[in-house]
């Protein structure tokens, strides 16, 4: 018994100190952990870091600090980490490799709410799909058709695809091509269409924003015009719609043709047959 309590009296001699100093190295590294997770949180309250992203990378990173850590004091109370650190890292490849497309999807969400290729509420045209955004979750985005369909794109192929964010100009342009029949007036129809122009008081007039209206083609059976009108983006589709209204029905008042495809069929009387 006496030769038991003496090795456990040499074991406690030669382990206290490392015990004590694995204990302080735990108090202080946990501290130090705390104080550079505050300091990346603010940096990050700083750049005005969406509120998802700031909790995922801040939790990211105190589990980073707090893992090495661990690892230092179980160096110093003599545990071999070499192993340990392998496991570790054989099961975050394992893990990764499972989730390889989750993952892509997380970052695809992480890259888009620091980058903010477009926000909530924005009209976009992105994955095959238009609609305006309703929601941006960390793994997909999800958004509303006109027809008020909900659509969940995710976010792995929505950051590295081509994104066309409608709502980011407070300005947009309508582009409208009309035609009219070889044997009317063109400087009739120009003038029809310049009063239409003007009679809309949706259409910005302003210098760098003037209307633009021309003979654009001369084809097959119409001599185009093209016009080209900036207005607000809320009143895009207002115009367009309105403006393909009122030409027809002054068209057709002030007896302007617009042609159509059409077919003439001439028949000729054989004599003899």
């Amino acid at each position: 018994m006496e030769k038991y309590i003496n090795q456990i009296t040499r074991s406690a001699v030669d382990y206290a100190p490392k015990i004590l100093l694995a204990v302080i190295t735990l108090f202080i590294g946990l501290q130090i952990v705390k104080i550079v997770a505050n300091l990346f949180r603010k940096s990050l309250d700083r750049k005005d870091t969406d509120t998802t992203v700031k909790n995922f990378l801040v939790s990211l990173v105190s589990i980073a600090l707090k893992a090495a850590v661990i690892i230092s004091v179980a160096s110093i109370v003599g545990i071999k980490t070499t192993s340990f650190v392998a496991v570790l890292g054989a099961a975050g490849l394992a893990v990764g490799l499972a989730l390889q497309g989750s993952l892509s999807n997380f970052a695809g969400g992480v890259l888009i709410l620091i980058f903010r290729p477009f926000k909530v509420g924005d009209f976009v045209e992105a994955g095959g799909h238009a609609g305006v955004v309703n929601d941006i979750q960390i793994f997909n985005t999800i958004i509303k058709t006109g027809d008020n369909k909900t659509i969940v794109i995710p976010n792995g192929g929505l950051a590295n695809s081509s994104i066309v964010n409608y709502s980011v100009e407070p300005q947009r342009r309508v582009d409208m091509v009309f035609g009219i029949g070889y044997n009317d007036d063109i400087a009739k129809a120009k003038g029809i269409l310049n009063q239409l122009i003007a009679n809309d008081s949706r259409i910005l007039k302003e210098e760098g924003r003037a209307p633009f209206l021309a003979v654009s083609e001369l084809a097959d059976s119409s001599v185009n015009f093209v016009m080209r009108v900036w207005v607000n983006a809320a009143d895009y589709w207002g115009v367009f719609f309105d403006m393909q209204e009122n030409v027809k029905l002054t068209f057709d008042k002030e007896g302007v043709s617009i042609p159509y495809p059409h077919q003439e069929v001439y028949m000729h009387e054989v004599k003899g047959a």
